[in-house]
Formats: C-alpha cells, sequence, structure tokens
C-alpha cells in the first residue's frame, strides 16, 4: 500500500542545485583551492558535515561562510522542479499523505517560506534538520517522518537526489525514486527503485507500480 510520499528540498522540490554550486565553487575556491571541484564532492551534505570535514578549527572561516550563506539563500530564487505541484495535486487527491524531509534550517526555510508561502500548505509535514539528531545518509529524518504521519516504512516512498539522501531513504526500508537533477541518471540508479528526471510525466498510478 502506498500512503505517503516523502520529499527532499533542493534538487527535488526546487531547481536549486545550480545555485548552491555557484554558492559553493566560490567559498571553495576561496579557503580550500588545493581541492579544484570540493563543491561537487559536498553535494547533498549539511553545513555541520562540511564544516567538521573540511573546516576543522577554521572558525573564522565558518561565521564569514554561514553570513555569506543566509544572505544568499535570501536572494535565490526557488523555481519548482517542472510537475512537481501537479504530482502534489495528484498525491493529495489520492489521499496519499506527503511530507517534506529536508536537512535545511530553519533560517533557511524562513527564506523559502516568503519567496513560496504556499509551501507550508503543501505538506501534511515539515522536518527540518533541526528535527532530528543524525543527518542523511542516517535514516532518522525518514523514519521520523513515518513515525509522525503514523504510516508503517513499507507504504513510503522517498524522492531524493543526492547520494545521502537516496542512502538514508534506503536505509530507511523505504522505497526511492531518485531524481536525476544533480547527479546523471546512471550513476545514482543503483540506490533507487527507479529514476526520473523531473515530475513531468510522473503519478499516482505510476507511484503504485514501485509497491
Amino acid at each position: 500500500m502506498f500512503r505517503a510520499a516523502l520529499f527532499d528540498l533542493d534538487g527535488v522540490v526546487f531547481d536549486t542545485e545550480s545555485q548552491y554550486s555557484v554558492f559553493w565553487g566560490d567559498v571553495c575556491r576561496k579557503y580550500h583551492p588545493e581541492l579544484p571541484g570540493l563543491e561537487n564532492k559536498i553535494k547533498g551534505q549539511t553545513l555541520v558535515q562540511i564544516f567538521d570535514a573540511y573546516f576543522n578549527g577554521m572558525d573564522e572561516a565558518k561565521k564569514d561562510i554561514v553570513a555569506r550563506l543566509d544572505e544568499y539563500e535570501s536572494r535565490m530564487t526557488y523555481d519548482y522542479v517542472p510537475g512537481f505541484e501537479t504530482f502534489v495535486s495528484d498525491l493529495k487527491a489520492n489521499g496519499v499523505l506527503t511530507a517534506l524531509v529536508t536537512s535545511s534550517n530553519i533560517a533557511k526555510m524562513q527564506s523559502v517560506y516568503r519567496s513560496r508561502p504556499e509551501l507550508l500548505d503543501t505538506f501534511n509535514l515539515i522536518l527540518t534538520s533541526e528535527n532530528f539528531s543524525e543527518s542523511k545518509p542516517a535514516p532518522d529524518c525518514y523514519l521520523q517522518a513515518a513515525r509522525e504521519l503514523h504510516v508503517k516504512t513499507s507504504e513510503c516512498l522517498v524522492f531524493e537526489d543526492s547520494f545521502n539522501g537516496l542512502k538514508s531513504g534506503t536505509s530507511a526500508r523505504m522505497r526511492v525514486v531518485g531524481l536525476s537533477t544533480t547527479n546523471p541518471a546512471d550513476v545514482i540508479a543503483p540506490l533507487c527503485q527507479l529514476v526520473i528526471a523531473d515530475f513531468s510525466h510522473f503519478s499516482h498510478q505510476l507511484c503504485l507500480n514501485l509497491f
């Protein structure tokens, strides 16, 4: 039975990954010029994970990055991944619960809500990084979403684009659809049941085929 659809935010609901690539490209060239392409390696990681791995002991750099990121996110455009709005309406019409499960923090989400206030009414549940202790690829966030929606993990379908997110949904023992908005389809295919480019030709009926 298919009862709940759980969505990541960036690269799944909103087509923002190219904007983050620009931001982190500038940051990485400034602070880690010895690691070319680092902005690609850190895709899908939380700010805490990035800081722990590459900015340990660099307190001034971290303060600078947080300030720049907050300002940057307040100016970002939040365009929906093609077909998302129609797809979610289709899910709701068929009684499917929806949740946003993101590693973004509340400060970032405030910028999102200012740009897209309707997002608050789009989902039955919204979980941010403040709602769980272990970030993706740990399964905690998706397991919590299932608990709060009062559904079984076997009744959930996860939509993700990043490696960490795909691994998180799989570790939660949920079915996973990968979006090739951030990484090539053939690369993420082993981590999910199905890969789609966007939601343009996707539907509730096609979701049922995965169960």
